[in-house]
């Protein structure tokens, strides 16, 4: 077995036929075809379903496999180019759009300063699209929605911040400064779906207080949640870094008693030693958060570190 034959089974995987992984290694199919074949006669099993062109169980599991190694082969050229040098190499990091919309500025800035060889793509998306792929190893670091529960992650909070209702200004609740779950429960909201790190909070707190929430409609996706709501399609519970700061006239926001702070982190894959650019990327979103996110109404340090 060797690494070709794990990289041309990856890219039958991810170009979805022989022809495409073939261009994607800039080789031809013959010589993709021959080292898939290869590695399942090493390993004695069929992975590659010829007749739809889809992997098979076994053949899921070993790419699953073969892309973490390919994971720690990057990090360790990029280990070993930053010993020599400065820090240097690619990450790919993923973000929740609401964070992101605030982090990203001042740590590309940062990054760019105290890092120029250090480049870094950003993958946005929402806590359940990210996670999965920061565990297959497509993504080195995502901030993500806390808590998470998946074994193959280890994270480290960053902030916490207060959920607020945001709704339209002719809506009843509007012109309070502040409410109560009962008071919330008692008209449709824009949520997240069920599962959701929000949505746990809230139908938490509901149920706590002997009450069930009701649903205008369930969006995953707290960009899309909070677009629809200061556009005046319905009231929605957001995060606080969610709301701009800047004042306007069709929309309120209000502080909601009796519901626990959202909780925001960086994860990272548990098993193998995060590359050096990696950790220099950690390192700049914490130091970016320390001197930024607290400066933001409704944001405050973490209770707890890690987990």
């Amino acid at each position: 077995m060797d690494l070709r034959q794990l990289a041309a089974l990856v890219a039958v995987a991810e170009a979805g036929t022989f022809s495409g992984a073939a261009t994607r290694l800039h080789t031809v199919q013959s010589n993709v075809s021959a080292h898939v074949a290869r590695l399942e006669r090493e390993l004695g099993a069929t992975l590659v379903d010829r007749t739809v062109g889809q992997l098979t169980g076994e053949g899921e599991a070993v790419v699953a496999r073969a892309r973490r190694i390919q994971t720690e082969l990057d990090a360790l050229v990029a280990d070993v180019t930053s010993v020599r040098n400065e820090v240097a190499g690619t990450v790919r990091m993923g973000v929740i759009g609401t964070t992101g919309r605030w982090l990203l500025p001042p740590l590309l800035g940062t990054v760019a300063a105290q890092h120029p060889k250090l480049r870094v793509t950003v993958l946005e998306g929402n806590t359940t699209s990210l996670v999965p792929q920061l565990v297959s190893g497509t993504l080195d670091l995502a901030v993500v929605n806390l808590p998470i529960d998946d074994p193959d992650t280890a994270v480290e909070v960053l902030f916490e911040e207060d959920l607020v209702l945001v709704a339209p200004a002719a809506h009843v609740l509007a012109g309070q400064r502040e409410i109560t779950l009962h008071e919330l429960a008692e008209h449709p909201l824009l949520v997240p779906p069920p599962g959701t790190s929000i949505r746990v909070e809230l139908d938490r707190a509901a149920a706590a207080a002997g009450l069930v929430l009701r649903a205008q409609a369930e969006l995953d996706g707290l960009r899309l949640i909070a677009s629809l709501a200061f556009e005046g399609y319905g009231a929605a519970v957001l995060p606080a870094t969610a709301v701009p700061s800047r004042a306007d006239s069709t929309w309120r926001s209000v502080a909601i008693a009796g519901v626990g702070r959202r909780r925001v982190g960086v994860a990272r894959r548990r098993r193998g030693l995060p590359s050096a650019p990696a950790r220099a990327l950690r390192d700049a979103i914490a130091s970016v958060v320390d001197s930024q996110a607290t400066a933001q109404a409704g944001v405050y340090p973490p209770a707890d570190a890690s987990s």
